[in-house]
């Protein structure tokens, strides 16, 4: 237990001073490929919580390029996930609820826009619908998340490669009859609807598409098993085959979904199922040499805190046991906190420091030059 605690203590301080580089890469070294994982509603607490409760090794302690940053919108102090997302992709502050939208409505190019014009091949993996707000700003612009069955539709036209995720119900038995599986595979997708596939059997598909789900993916208490990190390897590997630079992002969204409900269990086994995939991820940029990874959130959700188990003392006063950890929550919405950035590979040192959200795609560009 306090050896946890000293690496909490240490996590914190890399965050702030982030005085050790990542030595396994050249300083000023520009990446081939960028993956960015997205820990939905995860603050330090919740990534903290991970030291405490994951009986393996955690892998957030394998970075060593550590940041934070701001996630304020541009019309509230707290953001929702729909402008965080589109800050990540775009670099565009705007309004709560809005994907790939200005402040006035007007689309913005999103990374997937802008890398696939340098011949990027790009993908998308969420434990949500795959049409819900953070993967939809990565290729949609509508003035509302709530516009799932227009976010479908411009997912089959779009410029993305390779997704997997749920949100059948935005696919299939619309209001408007309009069949988007058609649309995907009259788009080049093939099209898998029961379960992820062998790398093999889609070794050579042009692009490739898994909706598994009527709406999210089911919790990991339900049964979800390891999606999140197979989808997102085999994502990888079938992007990294095409002989191109490629981007992926992928998206833990239930721990979000665990914050609002004020849910710990919930909370912990996303967040633990979240750190198996960094570790996969980190595992590939490893040998690969050539790939940055970028994880980070869009928001702290429930004002989650791991403080001392109360109890009433001898004098009939309530107390703390410093020795045990009680989780606890303190709103059921999002809050203003700072977010962690970690990052490890080529250009890993550009994400260190305080900044805002927006400069995550800024940073991104910046090490690729993909928007040159």
């Amino acid at each position: 237990m306090f050896k946890n605690n000293l690496l909490l203590i240490s996590l914190s301080l890399v965050i702030f001073v982030s005085c050790k580089g990542d030595a396994t890469h050249k300083k000023n070294q520009s990446p081939k490929n960028i993956i960015l994982l997205i820990s939905d509603g995860a603050g330090l607490s919740q990534i903290s919580s991970a030291y405490f409760y994951k009986n393996e090794s955690v892998n957030y302690s394998r970075f060593n390029d550590i940041g934070l940053i701001e996630t304020y919108s541009s019309d509230n102090y707290i953001t929702d996930s729909a402008a965080s997302a589109t800050a990540f992709a775009t670099g565009e502050k705007t309004y709560n609820g809005a994907i790939g939208v200005s402040e006035d409505f007007k689309p913005v190019n999103n990374l997937i826009e802008l890398a696939s014009l340098k011949g990027v091949k790009t993908g998308l993996v969420s434990t949500s619908s795959i049409t819900h707000a953070t993967p939809a700003s990565f290729f949609a612009h509508t003035i509302s998340r709530d516009f799932e069955d227009e976010i479908a539709m411009q997912l089959s036209k779009s410029e993305v490669d390779y997704f997997a995720g749920g949100g059948m119900n935005f696919f299939e038995n619309r209001k408007d009859n309009i069949n988007v599986i058609d649309t995907l595979k009259s788009n080049g997708f093939s099209v898998k609807l029961d379960r992820l596939d062998l790398f093999d059997n889609i070794e050579s598909n042009n692009k490739q598409c898994f909706i598994l789900a009527a709406d999210g993916m089911p919790k990991i208490s339900e049964g979800r098993g390891s999606f999140l990190k197979d989808a997102t390897m085999l994502g990888v590997n079938f992007l990294s085959k095409k002989n191109k630079p490629f981007f992926m992002m992928s998206e833990g969204s239930q721990i979000d979904w665990g914050g609002h409900d004020n849910d710990f269990n919930y909370l912990i086994t996303e967040l633990i199922d979240f750190d198996e995939m960094i570790g996969a991820v980190l595992d590939y940029a490893e040998k690969d040499r050539e790939t940055l990874v970028i994880v980070t959130s869009d928001h702290e959700t429930g004002g989650f805190s791991l403080s001392g188990k109360n109890f009433v003392n001898m004098d009939n006063e309530l107390d703390q046991h410093y020795s045990e950890i009680e989780p606890s929550f303190s709103t059921g919405g999002h809050t203003a906190t700072l977010i962690p950035v970690f990052a490890y590979g080529p250009g890993s040192e550009e994400f260190r420091g305080i900044y805002d959200n927006t400069d995550i795609f800024n940073k991104i560009l910046k090490v690729t030059n993909w928007g040159n």
